[in-house]
């Protein structure tokens, strides 16, 4: 998932300012791989109004770098809109003229839900390396008490993009009566060998860093170059081939010699991405949740038929035919898996996994459909 939002024309319909907000749960909060969380806090965002009967609520998760801001923008002279801003708002995909909607900051992030730079209540101290290892089902129970505690009891849809795709099919298996349906973009039912080797390689990386030191570095003297690796070995899988072509080509840095340590654009690009990444993320998250991640596997279950039961939500699986990480015979495994209650949507582009990010006519007015 791109550090940069796509671009979207300045007259687009947006949900217009917006304020994150915290839940905080008492503890304690078990984990499945073992101990507990002693509290909870879950950093969110909403958008649209939720409805007398408590009944139009969207939930949408985020991929592995995204985060609980959406939509909208922070203030007036915010320079991005939230990651999704192609796809919520008024009239867009997820419509908040008709849809209640909310982002949420995954358990084990760093952008204000409970993760290693929160202070442990025990110690007095932040986490770091001795954050507790998470599971996606811890996840999405954390996300189904914050869902609980706005008054909702069933969501309409989970709504969510590779990572993010992973926890609403996790809804579906997981929490059957408390969602209607969900759509997985550019996702499947496990992480598929290839993902999991990238997946190593970026930790690989991090650890590497001499300042990793076991995720115990105090603010600002982390491991900056490995983490900035790990971030471009993940922008070379975003991307599809015909898409680095299409954008960058053989061109090189303006001025550059052939010596110089940035002379191609591509590597102008991953140094950007890299260095965008290390101001906003911590390296004992994406430690964390790309182990989460890697974990993730409903194949068995699903393959037992615990997303075609009765009463289960309906599926929408979305696969992008240039997507290098989970390609669109993952969603069709997916929709498979759900029987009469799945459907798959196939989407052309060439811009490969990064492709659910970036608005489509189709795809828009497909999964609108779907949520009505």
């Amino acid at each position: 998932m791109t550090d940069d939002p796509p671009s979207v024309p300045t007259d687009t319909a947006s949900v217009g300012l917006v304020s994150p907000r915290d839940a905080s749960f008492p503890g304690p909060f078990p984990l499945e791989l073992g101990g507990e969380l002693p509290a909870l806090t879950l950093r969110y965002e909403t958008y649209g109004v939720l409805d007398a009967e408590r009944s139009n609520a969207v939930l949408v998760p985020h991929a592995l770098s995204g985060d609980h801001h959406v939509a909208g923008r922070h203030s007036p002279s915010d320079p991005k809109p939230g990651w999704w801003e192609a796809f919520v708002g008024p009239g867009k995909m997820i419509d908040t003229n008709r849809h209640f909607v909310i982002g949420v900051n995954t358990l084990g992030g760093c952008r204000g839900s409970t993760g290693p730079l929160s202070v442990d209540p025990r110690t007095g101290a932040p986490y770091g390396g001795t954050f507790p290892e998470l599971t996606f089902g811890d996840i999405v129970r954390a996300q189904r008490l914050l869902v609980e505690s706005l008054g909702i009891r069933r969501l309409r849809a989970v709504v969510g993009g590779s990572k993010g795709g992973m926890q609403s099919l996790l809804w579906a298996a997981d929490h059957p009566e408390a969602v209607d349906r969900v759509v997985a973009l550019a996702s499947a039912l496990s992480q598929p060998p290839h993902a999991l080797a990238l997946n190593a390689l970026a930790r690989f990386a991090v650890s590497a860093d001499p300042r990793w030191r076991g995720g115990h570095y105090l603010s600002g003297e982390g491991p900056d170059a490995g983490l900035a690796l790990a971030r471009m070995i993940g922008h070379a899988s975003y991307l599809s081939p015909a898409a680095f072509a299409r954008k960058f080509g053989r061109l090189t840095v303006p001025g550059a010699g052939p010596a110089d340590p940035v002379h191609w654009q591509v590597e102008s690009y991953l140094r950007h991405q890299g260095d965008a990444f290390v101001r906003r993320f911590d390296a004992v998250s994406l430690m964390v949740i790309s182990r989460a991640v890697d974990r993730f596997d409903l194949s068995a279950r699903a393959a037992a038929g615990v997303l075609a039961r009765p009463g289960s939500p309906a599926v929408l699986a979305v696969g992008f035919s240039t997507d290098g990480l989970y390609p669109p015979s993952e969603a069709r495994a997916i929709a498979a898996a759900a029987g009469s209650r799945g459907a798959c949507l196939e989407i052309e582009t060439d811009a490969g996994h990064d492709a659910f990010l970036l608005p489509n006519p189709r795809l828009t007015e497909q999964v609108r459909g779907f949520l009505a």
